[in-house]
């Protein structure tokens, strides 16, 4: 299942390399929409939850 988790203060390229970093040292599968400020994540709540708390150690506001 994909969920969608925004990012509201990513807004360019060192961003989304920055929350790519976060994310690719944890078991999530994950892509980066820059246009959407979003963030989709497959899998369960679990994962979800991760990823969230991957991209707030990274400095993102998630919403």
């Amino acid at each position: 299942m994909k969920h969608i988790i925004f990012v509201k203060d990513m807004n360019c390229e060192h961003c989304v390399k920055r929350i790519t970093e976060a994310l690719s040292e944890t078991r999530v599968d994950f892509e980066i929409n820059l246009e959407r400020q979003a963030v989709i994540v497959e899998g369960r709540n679990d994962i979800v939850h991760i990823a969230k708390m991957a991209i707030r150690e990274a400095g993102y506001t998630v919403e």
